[in-house]
């Protein structure tokens, strides 16, 4: 099944202790069916004294969440919503919107259909 978010997408978190942030997909790891998000889930490094870092200390950074908590983000309504893909006739494909409010669904980006 094809993956539903790619880095670079604008997603949304929709259970756990992040739910409702939104943020940018920075890394996305396919065989854990993981994601890194920006700004989401933090934790803190404890970095101990070395030649690169001379100080040590404590740096911020993303954990990953499970790819089935988020969802991308609709631009028309700014949420979260489940997405389907479609096919044309002369192999042009698209990721649509399946969210009711947008009526009929909102083209999130087109995308090059492989023949299978």
């Amino acid at each position: 099944m094809a993956a539903k978010v790619r880095k670079g997408d604008r997603v949304e978190v929709r259970s756990g202790e992040h739910k409702g942030q939104q943020g940018r997909v920075l890394r996305v790891n396919p065989e854990l069916c993981r994601v890194w998000i920006e700004g989401v889930n933090l934790v803190y490094r404890h970095l101990r004294p070395s030649r690169r870092n001379p100080q040590g200390g404590r740096i911020q950074k993303e954990a990953p969440i499970h790819m089935s908590n988020v969802l991308p983000v609709d631009p028309r309504t700014g949420r979260g919503s489940r997405i389907r893909f479609e096919v044309e006739r002369d192999g042009s494909g698209k990721v649509v919107s399946k969210r009711r409010v947008t009526k009929g669904g909102t083209v999130l980006e087109n995308v090059k259909a492989t023949a299978s």
